[in-house]
């Protein structure tokens, strides 16, 4: 008959492995949701307004403008970049085609260089935030993610 034994040199040796399997479900997890999977609950005022603050804007005490909008069930040229800058920001709108969301507009008050015409648009789905932009409203515009740049 014959016996393996396996001798483990140090006590730290089971630590290091337990914490490498530890750190590589991390990075899977991290991979496989974007990094970017924190969901916002919007079901009143103060928690939009929290919202924008956190992200770093000084808005009008309440919103401007609350329509309600449809995502189309197939996206148009404009529709896809739209949503190519949603994802950049951890979003995706092709998860809601032909669902009916709340769109909120607001007046942006501290956006640099810009600080009239400036609003910012959140879509909001069954109460949780699903993306927005903020947009300088001028002629010749141009429009970003909700994050404060500065």
């Amino acid at each position: 008959m014959f016996i393996k034994t396996f001798k483990v040199r140090k006590p730290g040796f089971v630590l290091l492995a337990a914490g490498a399997v530890i750190l590589a479900i991390i990075v899977i997890m991290i991979v496989l949701t974007g990094g970017k999977n924190q969901e916002y609950t919007m079901k009143n005022e103060k928690d939009r307004q929290s919202f924008l603050s956190e992200m770093g804007w000084e808005v009008s005490a309440e919103y401007l403008e609350c329509k309600v909008v449809i995502i189309p069930s197939e996206f148009n040229d404009v529709y896809k970049e739209y949503n190519s800058m949603q994802k950049e920001q951890g979003f995706d709108l092709a998860k809601y085609k032909g669902k009916t969301v709340e769109i909120f507009t607001y007046e942006v008050k501290n956006y640099p260089e810009h600080k009239k015409n400036m609003v910012c648009n959140i879509m909001i789905y069954e109460g949780v935030l699903i993306g927005g932009d903020v947009s300088c409203i001028e002629v010749d515009g141009f429009m970003q993610g909700l994050k404060c740049s500065t």
